[in-house]
C-alpha cells in the first residue's frame, strides 16, 4: 500500500519499539508531525534541542533501544550535536533526525543554510540526506541498524517535499533491527587466561558497564579467585553497596583501600571497561582485558592479554577452565580497608557535623536514603558528580546514569526527562550542580508540560565548583570572577513553572526537604544551599598536583591578606 516516506519511516520507529520523539516543531518537520500524531508514538516537545538529544540519549543508555530526537532545519538541528556526543561517548544507540528545506532551495545559500551531513559526521556513526522516495526504505533500515551495531547515534537528513513524498517500497528486514548480540571469546583466549589467573595470587577484577546482567556469574567468579570486585563509576549501579565481594569504585570516584590494591595486586582483570584514567591504574601488574569493543584492548594500562568477547559468556566460560583457589588474605585485608573506609564516608554524610553548614555529602546520603529500592539516579557533570557517585549507597536494583565518558556539564535534567517519559511511574532523580542546572534549566518546563514527576536534586554552591579545584591542583588561584555567579531561588522557580520546591539552608532542614520532593505527585526541585568550599576524599594524589594546590592556598591566603 502506498504511504508517504513519513508514515514509512514512522512505522519502522514504531516496529522497532520507539515509544516516544524528543524534539521541537518547524516547518520542515510538519510532515513528520503529522505522521506521529496518528501513530502510537509521543511527541515530547522541549524547550531546546540539546534536551531532545540528551533525552533519546537518556533512554537509549538506560534500556539499549532506539532512542529517538528531532530538529528542524538549520539551528534547530545543530541544537542536537551537543547531546548527541552523550550517546556516541556512551554507546547508546539514537536516531537523529534534521529536518531541511525543499531540495529545489539546496545549494542557493537559502536561509538556515546548514550541512547536516557534514555537521553530524564526527558524532554519528552514519549520516545521510533523503534525496527521493526510493532510497527511504533502505535508508532508514541502514541508520537504525548502524546506530545498533556501533551502537551510537545515527542521523538522517530530511527535506521537507521528500517528507511528503509517496512510496511503493515496503519498509524491510525489520526483525534484524535490534542491539547486537553477545559474543563468546575465542578457546585459544580463554585457555591463556586461565592459565594466567592459575599462576597468580593476588587478583582484582574490575567490572565495567559491559559486565550488566552478570552479578551471579561476577560473584562465582569473585568466591572462585578469592579476588575482590571493584567497579568503574559506570560499573557501581550493578551490586548492592554493601555486598561484601562489592569494594567500591577507583579514581576519584573510588577509594584509597581500592587505589592500594590495584597497585598491589599481580593480576588485574578488566570486564567490559575501558576506564580512562591511566593514572589509577597498574604499571607492573598482569592484565587481562575482556571486552566487545576490539579498539579498546590494552589502550589505558600495560595489557598482557586482550580479549574480544561478550562479558557474560566470556566469564561462564572461565570458570570452566579456572581452579579454585583457598588464600583470602589478600581479599581480607581489601574489606576491612574497605570498612574502614566506608565508616569515613558515614561520618562525613552525617547531618549532626554541623549545625549552620549543609555538607554536600550529606545530600547525596539523604537522597540515597529517603529513595526508592528501584530509583534511577540521573548525575550531572561537575564536583557534584563525586558527591553523588561516593555518597550514594545502591541498592543493586536502583540504575545510576551520567554523562561519564563525554564528561559534560547541564546533561542530568535531560536525560531524566527521557528516562522519565518511558515510565511515568518510576521515581527518577536527578542530582546537579547549581552551574548545571542553570544551563538547560528551560528543560523543566519540559517535565511540567508532559507531566514527567522528576525530581531535581541541586547542590547549591554558587560556583562551578570542580573548576576551582582544578585550577588549584595546577597550582592557580581560582578566577572568581569567572567561577562564582548568584542563582536564582530554584525552589520559586520551580513553583513558577507549575511544579513543586523545597529549599534546604541548614541541615535541620534537608531531610524533610528531600523526603517531600520524592513524595509529591509531579515533577519537584530541591535547593539545597551547600557549602562551598568543600574538599572531596583523594584516594590518589601524585606529588605534582599536591604542590599544585599546597601553592594555590598559599597564594589565595596572600590574596585576601593583601587584598590584591
Amino acid at each position: 500500500m502506498s504511504q508517504t516516506v513519513s508514515e514509512q519511516l514512522v512505522g519502522v520507529l514504531e516496529q522497532v519499539g520507539v515509544k516516544q520523539i524528543f524534539g521541537l516543531i518547524g516547518d520542515s518537520l510538519n510532515p513528520l508531525a503529522d505522521a506521529v500524531r496518528r501513530s502510537s508514538i509521543e511527541w515530547v516537545g522541549v524547550r531546546h534541542e540539546e534536551g531532545a538529544a540528551l533525552a533519546a540519549s537518556g533512554q537509549a543508555k538506560l534500556t539499549g533501544g532506539l532512542g529517538v530526537c528531532a530538529g528542524t532545519t538549520g539551528p534547530g538541528s545543530t541544537h542536537l550535536v551537543a547531546g548527541l556526543y552523550e550517546a556516541a561517548r556512551d554507546h547508546a544507540p539514537v536516531l537523529a533526525l534534521s529536518g531541511d528545506m525543499p531540495r529545489a532551495l539546496q545549494g542557493t545559500d537559502f536561509i538556515q543554510t546548514t550541512n547536516p551531513d557534514l555537521l553530524f559526521r564526527d558524532v554519528c556513526v552514519y549520516t545521510q540526506t533523503l534525496m527521493s522516495a526510493a532510497q527511504a526504505a533502505p535508508v532508514i533500515h541502514q541508520a537504525i541498524a548502524a546506530a545498533f551495531a556501533a551502537p551510537g547515534p545515527a542521523h538522517l537528513t530530511l527535506p521537507q517535499d521528500v517528507l511528503s513524498l509517496k512510496t511503493d517500497h515496503d519498509a524491510y528486514s525489520i526483525p534484524t533491527l535490534r542491539p547486537r548480540p553477545e559474543i563468546i571469546a575465542s578457546e585459544e583466549d580463554i585457555a591463556a587466561a586461565a592459565r594466567m589467573i592459575d599462576e597468580a595470587e593476588s587478583i582484582v577484577v574490575m567490572c565495567g558497564a559491559g559486565c550488566r546482567g552478570a552479578t551471579e556469574l561476577l560473584r562465582e567468579f569473585s568466591d572462585r579467585l578469592k579476588a575482590p570486585l571493584i567497579h568503574s563509576v559506570r560499573g557501581k549501579e550493578l551490586m548492592p553497596y554493601d555486598e561484601p565481594r562489592w569494594m567500591g569504585g577507583i579514581g576519584m570516584i573510588g577509594t584509597k583501600p581500592v587505589y592500594r590494591a590495584v597497585q598491589d595486586c599481580d593480576l588485574l582483570i578488566m570486564l567490559g571497561t575501558d576506564y580512562p584514567y591511566p593514572e589509577f591504574l597498574p604499571k607492573d601488574a598482569k592484565t587481562i582485558q575482556i571486552d566487545v569493543r576490539p579498539q579498546v584492548l590494552g589502550r589505558r594500562t600495560g595489557t598482557r592479554l586482550g580479549i574480544l568477547g561478550s562479558v557474560i559468556p566470556s566469564v561462564r566460560r572461565l570458570l570452566e577452565h579456572i581452579a579454585e583457589k583457598s588464600d583470602r588474605v589478600f581479599f581480607d585485608k581489601l574489606a576491612a580497608a574497605r570498612r574502614d573506609w566506608d565508616d569515613m564516608l558515614d561520618k562525613q554524610a552525617d547531618l549532626s557535623r554541623s549545625a549552620d553548614i549543609i555538607h554536600p555529602m550529606a545530600v547525596a546520603r539523604c537522597v540515597s536514603n529517603h529513595a526508592r529500592q528501584d530509583a534511577i539516579f540521573v548525575l550531572d557533570t561537575g564536583l557534584n558528580t563525586l558527591w553523588s557517585a561516593n555518597w550514594i549507597r545502591q541498592t543493586g536494583a536502583q540504575r545510576i546514569i551520567g554523562s561519564f565518558n563525554n564528561a559534560a556539564v547541564g546533561t542530568s535534567l535531560g536525560q531524566a526527562n527521557g528516562i522519565q517519559a518511558l515510565d511515568r511511574s518510576k521515581q527518577v532523580i536527578a542530582l546537579t550542580g547549581d552551574g548545571g542546572f542553570n544551563m538547560l534549566m528551560g528543560e523543566f518546563m519540559t517535565a511540567v508540560h508532559h507531566k514527567l514527576p522528576v525530581k531535581v536534586i541541586v547542590y547549591n554552591n554558587s560556583a562551578l565548583g570542580l573548576i576551582t579545584l582544578e585550577a588549584e591542583s595546577v597550582g592557580l588561584v581560582p578566577f572568581k570572577e569567572a567561577i562564582e555567579f548568584p542563582n536564582p531561588d530554584f525552589a520559586a522557580l520551580a513553583r513558577a513553572c507549575g511544579g513543586h520546591g523545597f529549599t534546604a539552608h541548614k541541615p535541620g532542614e534537608l531531610e524533610a526537604a528531600i523526603a517531600g520532593a520524592l513524595a509529591v505527585d509531579g515533577p519537584a526541585i530541591v535547593d539545597a544551599v551547600v557549602a562551598a568550599d568543600e574538599m572531596p576524599n583523594m584516594p590518589h594524589v601524585d606529588l605534582e598536583k599536591a604542590k599544585g594546590y599546597a601553592l594555590a592556598k598559599i597564594k589565595e591566603t596572600l590574596q585576601r591578606v593583601t587584598g590584591s
